[in-house]
């Protein structure tokens, strides 16, 4: 079976196209879509249907798609493995996180480097998202921790964390208590910040996936601070993870779609042909499993549940 169209499926299915496949792929469209025509041919079986939407899975593809993810995995993972063992790579792994990222899951990022087969420093860098992706590509860093809002197929990926979303409305009595559907939501006027930490990208794409309006304030927020700060003021409504929420809020609710909490996840991203791979993809499972003991995040002003942690620092190990 050939790899190459087993990646190009994996790519369609993350980016929800051929076009933005084919361009992190760097080849033409028609080639990646005879790449995939090629596997269906081989599969029996359609993967993709096409529609003015965009892409999405068949019946049959919704049930291979995952199987195809696995085997590719499993096969980096063996590439990963070889490398290691043949060309053992040095140095510390280089980090690249999004402004959204909280002190608590950096605190399980250098736990996770310290508890490695072959423990190494972890060094950060906080910036933009186009700024985290552009030096990933360039070499410049080892693995992104970021908000999962861009597919970039051509990488490894491993979801790290998920929390909730809220909405602080100021159009709502404060005391209203019960979450939001997203619906009702829609009716509010949103403040936004500039789409660089992922948060914006984040609230477009799920109105747009949702098909409802999103209504903007005509301003623009300069982070998420000051979009937590501007709702409690009555400028507009906002939108945060419940982790980014700062002050205590009377209107704030959690944001619910068909009765479903909506969730915010936090990715993993690493190239397949890094020197580290082996050393990252162990340390990417350490950062998954030590984040999932993180649990809910605490209420605003409040303090974390018995046996959570809520703020880890780099240099002392969590209990």
């Amino acid at each position: 079976m050939n790899i190459e169209g087993l990646r190009y499926a994996q790519a369609v299915s993350r980016t929800k196209s051929f076009s933005a496949a084919a361009r992190d792929y760097g080849v033409t469209q028609p080639a990646l879509s005879n790449g995939v025509a090629r596997l269906e041919e081989e599969l029996g079986i359609k993967l993709f249907d096409r529609s003015p939407r965009g892409v999405k899975p068949t019946v049959h593809g919704a049930r291979v798609l995952p199987l195809i993810d696995r085997a590719l995995g499993a096969l980096d993972s063996v590439t990963s493995e070889a490398r290691r063992l043949t060309s053992p790579a040095t140095g510390a792994i280089r980090m690249g996180v999004s402004p959204l990222i909280g002190a608590d899951l950096v605190g399980c990022a250098f736990n996770a480097a310290r508890g490695l087969t072959h423990p190494r420093d972890l060094v950060l860098r906080e910036a933009d998202l186009d700024l985290l992706r552009t030096a990933l590509k360039d070499g410049e860093l080892d693995v992104l921790l970021v908000p999962e809002v861009e597919a970039m197929p051509a990488y490894r990926h491993h979801t790290i964390f998920t929390e909730p979303v809220v909405v602080i409305d100021p159009a709502v009595a404060p005391g209203t208590d019960g979450p939001v559907e997203l619906t009702d939501a829609a009716g509010a006027d949103f403040i936004l910040v500039p789409d660089s930490c992922g948060l914006t990208t984040f609230t477009t794409q799920l109105f747009q996936d949702n098909d409802l309006p999103l209504r903007t304030y005509p301003g623009e927020a300069s982070s998420y601070r000051v979009l937590d700060e501007w709702a409690r003021l009555g400028v507009g409504a906002a939108l945060l993870p419940r982790s980014k929420v700062t002050q205590e809020h009377g209107n704030c609710r959690p944001l619910v779609r068909g009765g479903v909490p909506v969730e915010m996840s936090y990715e993993a991203v690493w190239g397949r042909d890094n020197p580290l791979g082996a050393d990252l993809e162990e340390f990417v499972g350490f950062l998954a499993d030590s984040a999932g003991c993180l649990g809910p995040s605490p209420e605003p002003g409040g303090e974390a549940p018995s046996g959570q942690v809520a703020d880890v620092s780099p240099g002392t190990p969590s209990e």
